[in-house]
């Protein structure tokens, strides 16, 4: 599975000369360039420059193991983006912040934009989550106020616009038979198929206790 994403900070714009207007549209023809060489067909040459004197054509080889190609999860977070997203068959991936209400929002956009282009919804519903799993409440206690810390810190910087400080709303934190039942919420809320795990961005939590919250986690899921 290939996660791609049209870039948002202005520097990554600025490095390269290209006005942040374009990015959807550049964004649609890379990955039309990108689709078209996973199949085999030529890329650049005359036929893209319009120049009889461009020999410079070139064909991808070996080709993907996955035919026609990879599968693609698009990052995706404002409205245009969505829309885009949904118009392309794309299944669209989540901050792991948003809280579950505008996930919901989120996935009514993107299913709507599939419809109105005339072409299929995707049936991947990715949702990355927080997730951590302890059988230790003090511990469990300490990483959700950890989180809310952070949050808090993250919406009175302006650095993510609607960051929700309550972990509930946006983290799969607790025991066990807890995390289980949260993630069962998820798929019967959204239709959730695949949950991406990402990993605690709190610090002052050890190595192995990071590990054992992934062992618990597979476990408390079947996996």
């Amino acid at each position: 599975i290939l996660g791609v994403g049209r870039g948002y900070q202005p520097r990554m714009f600025d490095a390269f000369g290209v006005s942040r207007k374009d990015k959807r549209r550049l964004f649609a023809w890379c990955l039309e360039q990108m689709q078209a060489a996973w199949r085999g067909e030529p890329i650049g040459g005359a036929a893209q420059t319009g120049s009889a004197e461009d020999d410079t054509a070139i064909t991808l080889s070996p080709l993907p193991v996955q035919q026609p190609h990879p599968p693609i999860w698009v990052a995706a977070f404002g409205p245009k983006a969505l829309a885009q997203a949904g118009r392309l068959v794309l299944p669209y991936l989540a901050s792991p912040m948003e809280p579950i209400a505008r996930l919901r929002e989120n996935y009514q956009r993107h299913a709507a934009a599939s419809q109105d282009a005339g072409v299929p919804q995707p049936p991947e519903v990715p949702i990355m989550r927080t997730v951590f799993v302890s059988e230790e409440p003090t511990l469990l206690a300490q990483v959700r106020e950890q989180l809310a810390a952070s949050a808090r810190q993250l919406a009175a910087s302006g650095t993510r616009q609607g960051i929700v400080p309550t972990p509930e709303d946006w983290a799969i934190v607790g025991e066990p038979a807890e995390v289980r039942d949260a993630v069962a919420h998820y798929v019967e809320a959204l239709g959730m198929t695949h949950l991406i795990v990402t990993r605690l961005r709190i610090g002052q939590v050890e190595a192995a206790t990071l590990e054992r919250s992934v062992r618990l986690a597979a476990e408390a899921l079947g996996g």
